[in-house]
């Protein structure tokens, strides 16, 4: 009870703060910065090294309530034709800009729904894209799979096109949730997909579970749990669902009567901890968890885990460039976020102009705060050694911070021979102790809860 009367002191239940998957976050991005450093950015890339690739496919047959991403309802596939027309546009736009020899280390489909895309149109976006940036001889292919958007035709088409990791959204299994959420899944059609994935030779699978939901009780995540524990997947993200209706509008339709109280909150998301790691999966970070086997475990042990807009990473390419609406770039300079409407995207796009619309130039201090955060997010502590390594005297001027975390936080941060680490106990309170090394904190935006 001292601990979570702790918890509760530090502002765990009521402290709105960002999930640090960048630093800065989005809401500082300027209009002030967008395709003039972006083509700069993207024409400065050394070509002996690998990036990554982000294409965004913004469509849904159906727009689930809960869900807060960048994405727009379809019934037919003529808008999407059209949109992936603005996205080969727009590779072929970035192959005039990039290196010649430029490679790619790392592919990502997201969305919406890039199942929504019929085998003809996967193969199409995947040529485009390999003939604008070609594979590195160590390249990686994950695709965000929708198991009621998906057939074996589908998978073939990604299997065939070098997919080699798929991300399964599963939410909650209780059709009493699903229903709340404007979502239905069944566990058989979701096992039959995972069946499907395994067949073509996919041999990583992570999927996505949410804490929070309307409806949710602790019978039911354990159930949930209990079931995706049966299809056996290498990785697993637990999100906390975040209420913001006045931004996703489709919100608007979730009963907030039915939601759970942010302890009960609290509660369903130890509860799904535990239960993942009695089944012998290693915790990752605030919300992930994988086997320890996985590519994800190692990284975590041997300090080259990274964190992305994508969450927990093994991605080690410095580069990310981002293709399609909303989609945002990362250069060793800066952020650019492309235009995030559909339609200003590809106005951008079709004018011959990539789609950049705003962003950020990374300062010397924000690359220092951007690692001391990461290295907070991915382990839990700060390593002032490496920090030093990297930065030499300049990471002297984080130590004040350092002393005002161990104050602010005594008896759950803790110094140690190289630098402070967040205890065990006091993990949950990690994007808050992040917090603290962001000079944007006091911008003007709304975050999730830290719980």
């Amino acid at each position: 009870m001292r601990n979570f009367n702790q918890l509760t002191q530090f502002g765990l239940f009521d402290t709105h703060v960002p999930r640090y998957t960048s630093y800065p976050t989005a809401p500082i991005f300027s209009q002030d910065v967008g395709q003039t450093f972006q083509v700069d950015a993207l024409k400065a890339l050394d070509p002996d090294v690998p990036v990554s690739l982000y294409v965004h496919i913004p469509f849904c047959e159906r727009l689930c309530w809960f869900c807060a991403c960048r994405t727009q309802g379809t019934r037919t596939l003529s808008p999407v034709e059209h949109y992936l027309e603005s996205v080969k546009h727009e590779l072929q736009i970035l192959s005039e800009i990039i290196p010649k020899r430029l490679k790619m280390g790392r592919l990502h489909w997201g969305g919406g729904t890039p199942t929504i895309l019929p085998p003809a149109l996967i193969h199409d976006l995947a040529r485009a894209i390999k003939q604008a940036v070609p594979p590195a001889d160590e390249f990686e292919f994950s695709v965000e799979i929708d198991p009621t958007m998906v057939d074996d035709a589908k998978i073939t088409a990604l299997a065939a096109e070098g997919m080699n990791r798929a991300s399964i959204g599963t939410q909650d299994f209780s059709p009493k949730v699903q229903a709340a959420i404007g979502r239905e899944q069944s566990y058989e059609l979701t096992a039959q997909c995972v069946r499907s994935l395994r067949n073509s030779g996919i041999t990583s699978l992570n999927t996505d579970l949410v804490y929070g939901l309307p409806h949710q009780t602790e019978d039911a995540i354990t159930q949930t749990v209990e079931k995706v524990l049966t299809l056996n997947p290498d990785r697993v993200a637990l999100f906390g669902y975040a209420h913001v209706p006045h931004m996703a509008k489709r919100q608007k339709l979730i009963d907030e009567a039915a939601l759970p109280g942010d302890v009960d909150r609290y509660r369903l998301s130890v509860l799904a901890t535990d239960l993942f790691c009695q089944a012998g999966y290693q915790a990752i970070g605030i919300d992930h968890f994988s086997k320890t086997g996985d590519s994800l475990a190692q990284a975590a042990n041997d300090g080259t885990l990274r964190r992305n807009f994508q969450g927990y990473t093994t991605d080690t390419c410095p580069t990310l460039i981002g293709v399609g609406a909303s989609s945002i770039s990362r250069f060793n300079e800066g952020y650019v976020q492309n235009a995030a409407a559909t339609a200003a995207y590809m106005q951008r796009i079709e004018a011959g102009n990539l789609a950049g619309y705003r962003g950020h130039i990374l300062s010397p201090d924000d690359k220092l705060r951007a690692r001391a955060i990461e290295m907070l997010m991915c382990s839990f502590a700060i390593d002032v050694g490496a920090l030093f390594e990297g930065f030499g005297d300049f990471s002297k001027e984080l130590e004040p911070i350092h002393e005002q975390v161990l104050t602010a936080f005594d008896g759950f941060v803790v110094r140690t021979a190289t630098g402070i680490e967040i205890l065990p106990e006091g993990r949950p309170l990690a994007r808050i102790v992040a917090q603290h090394y962001d000079r944007y904190a006091d911008v003007s935006a709304i975050y999730s809860k830290a719980v």
